[in-house]
């Protein structure tokens, strides 16, 4: 018997699927796959799926003619037992400087993990990361996959902005600042890259389910990947992997 998630409304225009309390990459293939499902079938209006960790909100453009009869609907697409693992996807490479100037936060990490800068860094850059879902920011990344000897709180008093492209941790995950913006993550470094451009199609090259690398890179590498990219001749590094 199919174990089925929670199906909730939220106000009188959007409805929550919730997969339980777990984060890992099992329940991020389920939330996917469905993500996909819903997004393939033929509503009687137009809605936004989006996913977090765990969950799945559907935004209808109207109010929800009729709830119950929508919660049937939605139970039904929810059927499927066998839900693939993804197998097929795109590691990102994202250059990353770790310079005192943009490690804001590695003293304070060092001393409270006792831990090296240097192999602060190493730590951060051996993952390959999983994209769970997109937001606080358009852009903002939320990656799982951080090295449990890093795992730090975020900071009591967040910043009053973090300058666009930090590099941060906070808890048991890494994320990329898309934006100036205020923050409490402890910022490791800066990455030169753009990771949200509204006048591109799509204006965020990744999607939950992607991969990222990070990479370090100098003080010069980033001037000069910082240069290209504001001149439009930066091409972002990724390999796609067929499972």
């Amino acid at each position: 018997m199919t174990d089925y998630p929670k199906i909730t409304p939220l106000g009188d225009r959007s409805i929550l699927i919730d997969f339980g309390d777990k984060i890992n990459d099992e329940t991020l293939d389920k939330v996917l796959f469905y993500k996909q499902k819903l997004e393939n079938e033929k509503f009687k209006q137009r809605v936004e799926v989006i996913n977090t960790y765990n969950s799945l909100l559907i935004s209808y453009m109207f109010t929800i003619e009729d709830v119950y009869s929508e919660f049937l609907r939605l139970k039904d697409l929810l059927t499927e037992a066998n839900i693939p693992k993804k197998t097929n996807y795109r590691i990102f490479h994202i250059p990353v400087c770790y310079d005192e100037e943009f490690g804001l936060d590695l003293e304070h990490i060092s001393r409270q993990k006792n831990l090296s800068i240097n192999r602060i860094i190493e730590l951060h850059t051996v993952p390959i990361y999983q994209v769970y879902f997109i937001g606080f920011l358009p852009g903002f990344l939320y990656l799982g996959g951080l090295d449990s000897r890093l795992q730090i709180s975020r900071k009591e008093t967040p910043r009053r902005s973090v300058e666009k492209g930090s590099v941060g941790i906070g808890e048991n995950q890494t994320g990329i600042y898309p934006k100036n913006s205020p923050g409490g993550w402890q910022i490791l470094g800066r990455s030169p890259l753009q990771l949200f451009d509204k006048n591109e199609d799509p204006p965020c090259p990744f999607s939950a389910g992607d991969k990222i690398k990070f990479e370090a890179v100098s003080r010069e590498d980033y001037d000069r990947i910082e240069q290209d990219v504001n001149e439009g001749n930066y091409q972002l590094k990724f390999e796609d992997h067929h499972g």
